[in-house]
């Protein structure tokens, strides 16, 4: 038998070229995007010039609202006549006694609260307790305990201040997460060194929300302290007013207690931003 060779040709494949990939639009951002200097300005200045318009068209009253240059006018005479700075730095000495102590009362309470279930069941409890207890409606008691005098503004302007510190806080350590406690007990860490290292980090940023809280709240308390048996600072200085109806008098403090507040409010953000620049948020 003849043998039989078959020879098999194959068939090139065909090469088929790749589409170009579709061209992709720029993706959207949605971050809220670089921050501006002082926008925290804009609200405020607005709020100025809007009453400035209103006052000049003549559309409030002037016995009631004021022009802001009426006010502005009031405060310079009572700067130049040394009323207005002896109210100022009485007002600023009750309002950094009384936020000192609350600053302190507040964080070391947190602390042992936050790093111990035996002053969690003693601190927490308690803590809320007088946070249910309007602050301002203990006033009748502490005159009673403490007398008129400045102790008990002091005291109250101290509990309005720790009682935010300490829920803030407390807050930021009960949500540290466990695997960094796990950690620290495999890293054979001292308690110290587990407090600088994870608790004190993790528990900043709700300090920092606490303190912003407790820095407004030591104004808000002054506003109504020193209308009590005082004989000096803001608050007795616009309730001398009402009693003789210079509402412009009245302003120049409410003026004076905004810009304290913003400023002492820009200066705990100024500081959270460079203690805490390392994390990556929307904020920064």
């Amino acid at each position: 038998m003849s043998a039989v060779t078959t020879t098999t040709t194959s068939t090139p494949t065909p090469v088929v070229a790749e589409a170009p990939p579709k061209a992709r639009g720029k993706r959207r951002s949605l971050s809220p995007g670089r921050r501006l200097p002082a926008t925290r300005l804009i609200g405020p200045a607005l709020l100025l010039a809007l009453w400035a318009a209103a006052s000049a068209a003549g559309r409030l009253d002037p016995g009631a609202i004021p022009a802001p240059w009426t006010v502005l006018e009031t405060g310079a005479r009572l700067w130049t006549d040394g009323t207005l700075p002896d109210d100022i730095l009485t007002s600023l000495r009750r309002a950094g006694s009384g936020f000192a102590i609350g600053l302190a009362a507040g964080v070391a309470l947190a602390l042992a609260s936050g790093l111990s279930r035996v002053g969690e069941a003693l601190i927490d409890g308690t803590v809320n307790l007088n946070r249910a207890i309007p602050t301002l409606g203990l006033i009748p008691l502490f005159i009673l305990w403490l007398g008129i005098g400045e102790t008990f503004k002091t005291a109250i302007i101290a509990i309005v201040v720790y009682i935010p510190i300490y829920l803030n806080t407390h807050a930021a350590l009960s949500g540290i997460d466990s695997r960094f406690v796990e950690l620290a007990e495999v890293q054979g860490l001292s308690r110290w060194a587990f407090v600088r290292q994870i608790v004190v980090p993790g528990a900043l940023p709700g300090f920092f929300v606490g303190l912003r809280l407790g820095v407004t709240g030591s104004w808000l308390g002054l506003v109504v302290l020193e209308q009590i048996n005082a004989t000096s600072g803001l608050g007795y200085m616009m309730f001398q007013a009402q009693n003789y109806g210079q509402s412009d008098v009245i302003l120049v403090g409410l003026v004076v207690y905004g810009v304290f507040g913003l400023i002492s409010d820009s200066t705990v953000r100024l500081i959270e931003r460079r203690v805490l620049s390392w994390r990556r948020t929307l904020s920064n």
